[in-house]
């Protein structure tokens, strides 16, 4: 099997001083936009730089057919990709608070833009933390940016649109994982998003199953198992992710890669994208 995208805490700390090392804190969340950026300020790994979702791994000023957060603006990405001095031959760690998932979006794009040496930590900062592993902390130091092409590109290999995605359901061409917690799934609550439900076709994968209760990810081999009955007889690379607004997609795009089950592809409009269109059809139920 190659190499997991999943790094773990014994394996980060003694590269710690390595040079061509890039450590990106993604801590965020939903319901307060701002909190990830206040916890980086207050503590975080050694050398870490920080990427906001909605700032640098979104653009929420494009139209509200792509979603609640949009694939980000090429040209504004390769100066956030900059500011945080990524280049494709750094070695890039991205970590979160624990699960993983807003360190997955950019672990994502990262693969996505063809940068070969990008790894998730497994259990995130609060991983680390539980460990005793040492902390900066303060204003972290202005550290130097690097220099990105002017333009990138996302590989269309990665990902698909809404109209592809009708398509690959009607030819039975594609198998749509959907990343939303069950209820969200089966339409009983919708917390975020004014539409209820689900696209019909789509099978439900909630994130939270890739994870063991101590919030870092199953074994390659149960995940393997887990996604291979779900897969039934499709191919791993006829598998697409979405979930409400593309974030949480990435995360079983990441388990499916930890577990050896390469080239599935990203929903990115998903559900918040999905039902701009009435015209769209949604189910509800399993």
């Amino acid at each position: 099997m190659a190499s997991t995208p999943l790094i773990s805490t014994a394996d980060l700390v003694p590269r710690l001083a390595d040079r061509p090392l890039r450590i990106v804190d993604c801590r965020f969340e939903l319901s307060d936009p701002q909190a990830g950026a206040r916890a980086y300020a207050i503590s975080r790994i050694p050398h870490a730089r920080h990427a906001d979702l909605n700032r640098d791994l979104s653009d929420l000023g494009r139209s509200a057919v792509h979603g609640r957060h949009p694939l980000p603006d090429m040209t504004r990405l390769a100066a956030s990709l900059a500011r945080l001095d990524l280049t494709r031959d750094a070695h890039i760690v991205a970590y979160d608070q624990d699960s993983g998932v807003y360190a997955a979006r950019l672990w994502w794009l990262l693969r996505c833009l063809g940068f070969s040496h990008v790894k998730v930590l497994d259990g995130g900062f609060a991983a680390w933390q539980s460990e005793g592993l040492p902390v900066e902390t303060g204003p972290p130091p202005l550290r130097p940016a690097s220099r990105l092409p002017a333009h990138l590109h996302l590989a269309a290999t990665a990902w698909l649109d809404a109209d592809a995605v009708q398509r690959g359901l009607a030819d039975r061409a594609i198998l749509l994982l959907d990343a939303r917690g069950a209820q969200r799934f089966r339409g009983e609550v919708e917390p975020i998003d004014p539409v209820a439900g689900h696209v019909p076709g789509a099978i439900n994968r909630p994130f939270t199953e890739n994870l063991k209760p101590d919030g870092r990810f199953k074994d390659a081999s149960q995940l393997r198992a887990e996604f291979g009955e779900l897969l039934g007889g499709y191919a791993p690379t006829q598998v697409v992710h979405m979930c409400g607004s593309g974030v949480t997609a990435c995360h079983n795009r990441l388990a499916m890669d930890h577990a050896g089950l390469r080239g599935s592809r990203l929903y990115p409009d998903s559900w918040s994208g999905w039902i701009c269109d009435p015209a769209r059809p949604v189910a509800v139920g399993v």
